[in-house]
């Protein structure tokens, strides 16, 4: 078991490369931020107080997350299941991890910074999407920025259609949760979801 930093080192073939270490920046300049406005969908990871970790998918159309300025981003918060776990995190934790992908495109952008979450309308307008305006957002102050290589697309053939796997292969939504109550409806479940997705219900 690797048990420091110096061990980790020498198994890995030394320190990072000058190239790697200048590129990461804390800032976004007008190359990186193409990764921003064309992304349109995001990891973001939080930690809380006591070192848990979570990581949430965001989604929207591409330039969802908003460049205030070369520091500062603005990260619309969707409806979702109201657990809201990095919201929570981030009033224990403001530390963020993003990680911008776009379909196709190997490289990634990575940008690592404090959360604060906002809900002054002044913010929150410019957010809205098919009318819908989100009731808060996570400003994100950046610490670092630096584009990741396309490496694990490559060995994983994540664009690559002919690698998708069909969805029939795995248990839906409602098999699951069957699954932890037997006396669940699965199928009813699973329909009424699909209906409401179709309709749009809830997405904003």
């Amino acid at each position: 078991m690797i048990a420091s930093t110096g061990e980790l080192s020498e198994l890995l073939g030394g320190e990072p490369s000058e190239l790697v270490v200048r590129k990461v920046t804390d800032r976004l300049n007008d190359l990186t931020r193409r990764f921003v406005d064309l992304s349109p969908f995001m990891l973001l990871a939080t930690s809380g107080a006591d070192g848990s970790c979570d990581v949430s998918p965001r989604g929207d159309p591409a330039g969802f997350v908003h460049v205030l300025d070369e520091r500062t981003l603005l990260v619309p918060e969707r409806p979702g299941n109201r657990l809201a776990d990095s919201l929570r995190n981030v009033l224990a934790n403001p530390h963020v991890g993003l990680l911008f992908l776009i379909p196709g495109v190997g490289e990634t952008l990575r940008i690592n910074g404090r959360a604060a979450i906002v809900d002054d309308p002044e913010s929150l307008e410019p957010l809205a999407v098919e009318g819908k305006t989100p009731k808060l957002a996570l400003r994100v102050e950046i610490d670092q920025v630096f584009t990741h290589c396309p490496k694990a697309f490559i060995r994983s053939d994540l664009w690559n259609p002919d690698a998708y796997v069909d969805a029939s292969a795995l248990p839906t939504p409602g098999e699951i949760h069957r699954s932890l109550q037997p006396a669940f409806d699965a199928e009813a479940y699973d329909r009424e979801r699909a209906e409401r997705y179709a309709r749009r219900e809830g997405l904003y």
